[in-house]
């Protein structure tokens, strides 16, 4: 299981890189191994890069990096990691998929960094396990696996199973290992060396605070948009919102103009176009059902106020054209 004492030293850890992957999550987990290795006074840890095929893989920033082989050259004993980034569903490898089934079957520890979990739940492998993603992909990753458990955390350890949402969460994630394998003392070491502390909880929110978001921390306000996030598939209406949070239709009127500079009725829908965008690039959902899910009950309605905001029309955000 993840974070259980290594059978042996130096652990084996195996980074199969997907095209377009970011570069932060990886550096991320590899760094605190190193820097444990240098604290102990010996190798603790040994890491690998692997491509599906061998070759060399870009970046989500353009770097080419350099593998030491393809799957077939992951140690049998590695824990496992899958490390996505940008496009991830248009980067589902069968052969990726079909080695993580059978080193799943063998009993190896496999986990993901960043959007790679979108690929471990196509695999089947996050099945009953408590799961995570970027906040930015969770909309796309609910609506492709509304069966898994996604908590939205910053990392995710579930026995054999691990996922980080990204970005730094994954330097909170190898700590964690680090401190259970060998110590609290070693881990604070080396969260030290990389100026990282305290090690964050994973169940700690990914995104910053909605007040902070937004820049106002008018208690009213921040309920009322909290609001309107959860209920983005079924909008409420302006008196709804309003009467909830206490307040008449023109004080809730008032209250947008002051601190959001735009009508509630604008921001709702802002809301709502920018997780349409999020589904239209991150899953194969047909447009029309990308406007249901963002509370559009006409497709040519959604079209019209998606191609106003962003001044494009869904189809041709994807690079289609309109029928």
């Amino acid at each position: 299981m993840f974070g259980d004492p290594p059978k042996q030293l130096p652990q084996e850890i195996a980074l199969i890189l997907v095209p377009e992957y970011t570069m932060m999550p990886v550096t991320s987990a590899i760094e605190p191994l190193r820097l444990a290795n240098r604290a102990a006074e010996k190798p603790l840890y040994k890491w690998t890069m692997h491509s599906a095929d061998g070759q060399p893989v870009a970046a989500s920033n353009g770097i080419l990096t350099m593998v030491d082989g393809d799957l077939e050259a992951i140690p049998a004993e590695a824990l496992v990691i899958v490390c996505g980034g940008l496009n991830i569903q248009h980067h589902s490898d069968k052969r990726l998929l079909n080695w993580l089934r059978k080193a799943a079957r063998k009993g190896m520890v496999i986990g993901a960094v960043c959007t790679g979990a979108h690929l471990l739940a196509e695999a089947g492998l996050l099945a009953n396990k408590r799961c995570t993603i970027h906040w930015e992909n969770m909309p796309g990753f609910t609506e492709a696996f509304p069966d898994l458990d996604a908590t939205g955390g910053l990392f995710e350890i579930d026995d054999d199973r691990f996922t980080s949402a990204g970005g730094t969460t994954a330097l909170d994630m190898m700590l964690t290992m680090i401190a259970s394998q060998h110590g609290q003392e070693l881990a604070s070491n080396v969260a030290e060396q990389v100026l990282h502390s305290p090690i964050r909880h994973h169940s700690e929110h990914q995104r910053m605070s909605l007040p902070a978001r937004i820049g106002a921390r008018h208690p009213k306000l921040v309920t009322i948009i909290e609001r309107m996030e959860d209920n983005l598939e079924d909008p409420l209406s302006p008196s709804v919102l309003a009467k909830q949070a206490g307040l008449s239709t023109r004080q809730l009127e008032r209250l947008f103009r002051r601190y959001l500079d735009r009508s509630p009725k604008r921001y709702y829908l802002e809301l709502r176009l920018k997780k349409a965008r999020s589904l239209l690039l991150q899953t194969d959902l047909s447009v029309i059902n990308v406007a249901l899910a963002c509370g559009f009950t006409s497709p040519s309605h959604f079209s019209k106020c998606y191609r106003a905001f962003y001044g494009r029309t869904p189809y041709r955000e994807r690079g289609v054209p309109a029928l």
